[in-house]
């Protein structure tokens, strides 16, 4: 049997998958087919459709919709009011169900406050998107994204601190991970947080 928390005021489907430990606050919809991992935290006006996938301890912020088709990594942190597509083209009097993106947030990432993720794409692993930030590209892993249309501002550790943009080895001074970081690429060589 699972041990998760549901709120009195929130509409959960029998056939919905919910990990244990997880808490899910007022006013969500998790509809049929929807999988939730172990100890998220859903907080309150949180929408999950049905075929969504959300793995474990991940923090879904207020005001979030996720889509079907959004695969959503463990250790995601998704902050307030950030918004996800599900087709590029949208027309309320024609369906495109058919035309549905696929779009992946890898282990680890975030999405500020207010940034909208247009489909298709994939965010990176231990990427940090800003708050308020229109993504419709691709995320590498460590990048930090900002900006209308968002661009690429550098890297950041797993821990969250902001990598020094210089090519060869970064030690972070905030948790001591390693990387070697070139122009393109930020490659961990030792790291010390999840």
């Amino acid at each position: 049997m699972n041990d998760f928390f549901i709120h009195p005021t929130s509409n959960l489907s029998p056939k919905a998958k919910i990990g244990n430990g997880t808490k899910i606050w007022q006013f969500c919809t998790v509809l049929d087919g929807a999988e939730i991992g172990e100890k998220c935290v859903l907080s309150q006006n949180v929408y999950i459709e049905n075929h969504s996938k959300i793995g474990n301890r991940v923090k879904i912020k207020n005001n979030v919709s996720i889509y079907a088709g959004i695969e959503i990594g463990d250790d995601v942190f998704i902050g307030p009011s950030a918004v996800f597509t599900n087709v590029l083209t949208p027309r309320s009097f024609i369906s495109r169900k058919h035309e549905f993106l696929p779009t992946k947030i890898m282990r680890c990432a975030t999405i500020g406050a207010n940034a909208t993720i247009i489909c298709g794409v994939t965010i990176g692993e231990y990427a940090l998107i800003g708050a308020g930030a229109v993504v419709t590209c691709d995320v590498p892993p460590f990048s930090l994204f900002y900006g209308v249309n968002a661009m690429q501002h550098g890297w950041v550790c797993a821990c969250g601190e902001k990598i020094d943009s210089n090519d060869g080895e970064y030690i972070c001074e905030r948790c001591n991970s390693r990387f070697r970081i070139s122009k393109d690429n930020c490659e961990p060589i030792l790291l010390t947080v999840p």
